[in-house]
């Protein structure tokens, strides 16, 4: 292994929230995310699975999801940030990541967490106060089936035959403990746009746990690092704030209703609690220079949420990423000719 750095991949994350209830819309309007992400060359889409309606949607089914957008790019890599695991059946899930990563040509990222809900973990017949165990217990089997083990029973490999995911699993995690325990797991790691519970700046938390991350990390190929950060750039800051200031001023204080965040943020507070880069791209990129996990990063994973922004304010975001912001911070798109890397 050298010492040279990693290309370092932009992605875009989402929810696939709308403003209504016209979820088929909203789905439809995801699914174009895709598409204009594809063609501005990012390297990774990504989307997290909600069981729980979220305002406006939410995605319960993500892999069915990216079959789709599979379908319609072909270039783009295909991610969960993240799975829901220990609501899934590891075997069907490991034989559904097969299947889209078939159909994509290989362009799958599997991103693998907890989750958070009771609700969701209530429905499915799951003890949420065993989250951690079933995550690993269920992890481990994906693996397994992924490696082309047998699983479940003797002589039973899934199918279609899966390609090599050394290097395309990721966990979320919320403390350094977690991220030296994905290290030991070979796990690439997934930090979350904001850190909830603490007063201090999300990047002076999460850097540490990156840290610890990178002194376990012990396997012959290299570790990557997601870092998920909310960005939206606009003409000015102005018209930014206007697009997505009230849905993080409303998000944050349904955090505080749970004890994430203290009660009565203004907006302001809540923008910093999300540690949200917003603005003008020359604005953005400023910030973003003083960001202190971003040096450590190998994949910066853009999103909206908790905003749910108009299409066209979307599209036009993604666009200002992909040809301002991302490019100032040493970014070149993947030729359209060629798919996005798998790592390196």
């Amino acid at each position: 292994m050298t010492s040279e750095r990693p290309r370092f991949r932009l992605g875009f994350l989402t929810h696939v929230q709308g403003r209504d209830d016209d979820i088929a819309r909203t789905y439809r309007n995801a699914q174009e995310l895709f598409v204009v992400a594809d063609e501005l060359g990012f390297d990774v889409g990504w989307v997290a699975q909600h069981h729980v309606s979220l305002g406006g949607g939410g995605l319960s089914s993500p892999w069915t999801f990216l079959a789709h957008a599979a379908a319609r790019t072909t270039r783009i890599r295909l991610g969960t940030a993240i799975t829901v695991l220990p609501l899934e059946d590891p075997v069907r899930l490991a034989e559904d990541i097969a299947t889209v990563d078939t159909l994509s040509g290989g362009r799958v990222e599997f991103g693998a967490g907890s989750g958070s809900s009771a609700v969701e973990y209530a429905a499915f017949g799951k003890d949420v106060a065993r989250k951690r165990q079933l995550t690993s217990e269920n992890l481990d089997i994906v693996r397994q089936a992924l490696d082309r083990h047998e699983v479940g029973t003797p002589g039973f490999r899934i199918q279609p035959r899966p390609g090599d995911f050394t290097t395309r699993v990721w966990q979320g995690v919320f403390s350094a403990q977690g991220a030296q325990y994905v290290a030991r797991n070979g796990s690439n790691l997934l930090l979350n746009r904001a850190a909830y519970g603490f007063d201090a700046p999300t990047d002076e938390v999460q850097r540490p746990w990156a840290d610890a991350y990178l002194a376990a990390w012990d396997r012959p190929h290299r570790p990557r690092i997601g870092l998920s950060r909310f960005v939206f750039p606009a003409k000015d800051r102005r018209t930014a704030l206007a697009a997505v200031g009230d849905d993080v001023h409303r998000a944050a204080l349904r955090m505080a209703e749970h004890g994430a965040f203290p009660e009565g943020l203004d907006q302001d507070e809540a923008l910093r609690r999300f540690h949200s880069f917003y603005g003008h791209p020359d604005e953005i990129v400023a910030a973003l220079g003083q960001e202190r996990v971003l040096p450590v990063a190998t994949d910066l994973i853009t999103q909206f949420n908790p905003a749910v922004p108009d299409h066209d304010a979307a599209v036009r975001a993604l666009e200002l990423i992909a040809t301002e912001v991302a490019p100032a911070l040493g970014w070149k798109p993947a030729r359209a000719a060629e798919p996005a890397s798998a790592g390196v």
